[in-house]
């Protein structure tokens, strides 16, 4: 009968000759320029690794415990086969007794159900794929295929899992906690169930001494040391949003390929760079969260009075609500307007008290309604300051973007599209389009360099009206952020304090057909920006990717360069497909003439020095750095835009659906100290750099001129005809005190 269920099993087996050439599916891997993992896409997480760079250590474990014969036997293990059959006929315990060519055999051919019929088929495949393949092929094949758990196939990926560290690094202990995986990986799981692994990996040690792997002494060291595990939570770097744009990029050229050929993306961000850039920018969304009105309690959960119940009540609870990073979620167990106990998922134990307590006060009111009440299974959030003290916050309904890059080959450097990936995917520095208000102005004067304005033309700061024809929309009375105007003033002293009427005044001497025209050189859309004079004030739309390329122009000197992310792309034996090397900037990238490049450097270094943005020079005291707050009307959007020669960045904040920040939140409040965060960083590998002064310009009484206007040709003023207004008379002012008693 044996012989009979062979014969017509035998030519009804699949067939294997593509073991010989073993590709599984391996990942989308996204690395940084100096080869960190930033992100990897994928439903299998697989780093494929040729048996001869599979250290001995890891096979000798798991030969230990799957098949200890495995070079003896010739693909079947008959005793033990023979064992396991009248197991199942009996119904008795599983048995297992496959070999490695077994196991082989089932995960890439058969079916999973334990019956005899399949029990035949496993074994004539084995010996099938033994007289194809050699014991290295076939080991190599077992060790990169089998599932391990927590996404990964095969070794390599586990020891990054589980260890965090490549796998030629393990140690016995660690390959030992490895090798008991396959059996069952959710069960011998180190990080959920660490008692029961390690239990396992004990009798590992013991077999790997038995069969002579290891001496005792390496036995005895392996049992006493203390593994290190990677948390699942813990992360190198976020860089979500830059390896989402990637797959996207990389998904239009390979379609269903990209998450299963192993293809290794590397790109332009720099692994350090990228995790300041995410931790400035939360931080300032979090600080700017703390001053807001509080919202109440993700959500209110009944706990049990027994103490026994209670822990599993709370991390059921936590489970509808995981930590943000640094923002952790709390259940409250006991709270009062000075105190408020909470526990967390790790289940430690929180004491917030004093200005801890501040940004929630409202919440803790005796009055405070039901809903926004935080009191004794209250779903809180907390993070822990510097000094370990912690403080009740909210999740941020605000949202911003950052962006740094290279302005003489485009190389984006940091990349931060919002400030939770989980909580939304759309990328702030490439998808939205926001006004960006005082910060376009820079586009504005550079348009009128060319219209014969120098820095020091005086322009009238004073007010201004206009009917609907001159705006496109309705009559308009534009005021200054602070509602005061001060009269006439230099060009570069009215771009440093941002005055509106100014700029306005600018624009409408220089053309805003001209201006409209002339933005498109930095990269803007004139579509996006309408031709009338709203225009000087920024109510057009860019992204924030786009004002980085534009602020770029400035920063090397009059060269537009596209952004670039990505430098290579290999296959999984790292065999090149792709490479894009960066640009070498030539005049055919030229968009603006250097000197127009280096007076507009020049006003915007005053912006950093003495203007809006002083606190640039006041923190760094460099005179490399420029750039321009920006705040949009009634508070919208905060920007700030700065750079130096070698790198340029963008910072903006504001809520997705546009409404009020608040009357005192600026781009110079709200966006520079993110950018100055970041920048503190990034300048430590960038020495101060002087502006090189281009051909076709004079210096005169300090400013720097285009060589045709050194003459006083060009335009000397603009709008000194216009009257500031009067002051108020002695009845008008007895009127205005009345009105305040």
């Amino acid at each position: 009968m044996a012989a009979v269920a062979l014969a017509v099993a035998y030519p009804n087996l699949p067939e294997i000759s593509g073991l010989a050439d073993y590709r599984p599916k391996l990942p989308l891997r996204v690395l940084s320029s100096d080869g960190v993992l930033l992100g990897e896409f994928g439903e299998e997480r697989r780093i494929f690794t040729p048996i001869a760079q599979i250290p001995r250590v890891m096979q000798e474990a798991v030969l230990a415990i799957e098949d200890a014969r495995f070079y003896r036997h010739d693909g079947v293990d008959y005793l033990g086969v023979i064992r396991a059959a009248l197991a199942q006929f009996n119904k008795a315990k599983s048995q297992g007794a496959s070999t490695i060519t077994m196991h082989v055999a089932r995960n890439l051919y058969l079916w999973t159900e334990k019956t005899f019929t399949r029990k035949i088929y496993e074994i004539l495949l084995a010996l099938k794929i033994e007289r194809q393949l050699s014991k290295p092929q076939i080991l190599e094949i077992y060790m990169n295929q089998i599932f391990l758990g927590q996404r990964a196939y095969g070794f390599a990926a586990a020891s990054e899992i589980y260890f965090g560290k490549p796998l030629a690094e393990v140690t016995v202990a660690e390959a030992a906690m490895l090798a008991g995986l396959p059996q069952a990986p959710s069960a011998y799981n180190p990080i959920s169930n660490p008692q029961r692994a390690a239990r396992r990996q004990q009798y590992i040690i013991d077999r790997m001494e038995v069969n002579g792997f290891i001496t005792e002494e390496q036995a005895v060291a392996a049992r006493a040391e203390t593994l290190h595990l990677r948390a699942p939570a813990e992360s190198v770097v976020h860089a979500e949003y830059v390896a989402e744009a990637v797959r996207q990029l990389v998904s239009s050229q390979y379609g269903a390929e990209t998450t299963t050929r192993g293809l290794n993306v590397y790109v332009t961000v720099d692994a350090a760079d990228q995790a300041v850039a995410y931790r400035a920018l939360r931080r300032g969304l979090l600080d700017y969260e703390r001053r807001q009105h509080y919202r109440g309690p993700e959500d209110h959960v009944l706990l049990p009075a027994d103490p026994k119940e209670l822990d599993t009540r709370i991390a059921e609870a936590l489970a509808d609500h995981p930590d943000n990073d640094e923002l952790k979620a709390a259940v409250v167990l006991e709270a009062s307007p000075k105190k408020v106990v909470a526990v967390l998922q790790s289940g430690e134990s929180i004491t917030v008290t004093g200005d801890g307590l501040k940004p929630v006060t409202s919440g803790l009111a005796d009055n405070a309604e039901p809903q926004k009440q935080i009191r004794r299974g209250a779903v809180v959030r907390a993070v822990r300051g510097p000094k370990g003290d912690w403080t009740l916050t909210q999740q941020p309904e605000v949202e911003g973007a950052f962006v740094a890059m290279d302005p003489r080959t485009g190389a984006i450097r940091a990349l931060v599209g919002g400030f939770d990936f989980g909580k939304s995917k759309f990328n702030h520095v490439t998808q939205a389009w926001r006004q960006p208000g005082s910060s376009f102005k820079p586009f504005i004067y550079s348009a009128a360099l060319e219209r014969g304005f120098t820095p020091q033309t005086v322009v009238n700061d004073a007010p201004l009206f206009f009917d609907a024809g001159t705006t496109g929309s309705q009559p308009w009375e534009p005021k200054n952020y602070d509602g005061k105007f001060e009269g006439p003033m230099p060009l570069k002293t009215a771009l440093a304090k941002s005055k509106n009427m100014v700029s306005i005044r600018v624009l409408q001497s220089t053309g805003v057909q001209f201006a409209q025209d002339w933005i498109t050189r930095f990269g803007f859309e004139a579509a996006k920006h309408p031709a009338y004079l709203t225009m000087a004030l920024g109510a057009g739309s860019v992204t924030p990717l786009q004002m980085a390329s534009g602020y770029s122009v400035f920063a090397n000197g009059g060269y537009r360069v596209n952004p670039m992310l990505i430098t290579r792309i290999t296959d999984n034996k790292g065999r090149v497909l792709q490479q894009s090397p960066p640009p070498v900037i030539d005049e055919s990238m030229r968009t603006i003439e250097a000197r127009n490049a280096f007076v507009m450097s020049q006003l915007l270094a005053e912006v950093a020095r003495s203007g809006t943005a002083a606190r640039v020079y006041g923190t760094f005291k460099r005179l490399d750095l420029a750039g321009k707050t920006g705040t949009t009307n009634d508070s919208m959007d905060a920007w700030f835009a700065g750079y130096q020669p070698n790198l340029a960045a963008v910072v903006w904040i504001g809520y997705d659906n546009p409404r009020k920040l608040g009357d005192r939140e600026t781009g110079g409040g709200l966006a520079l100290p993110v950018w100055m965060e970041y920048m503190a960083h990034a300048l430590r590998k960038l020495p101060e750099q002087p502006w090189t002064v281009p051909q076709g310009l004079v210096q005169r009484n300090g400013d720097w001129i285009f060589d045709e206007y050194s003459g006083g040709e060009g335009i000397s003023s603009v709008g000194l005809d216009d009257k500031l207004p009067a002051p108020p008379t002695e009845g008008e002012r007895k009127s205005i005190l009345d009105l305040f008693r």
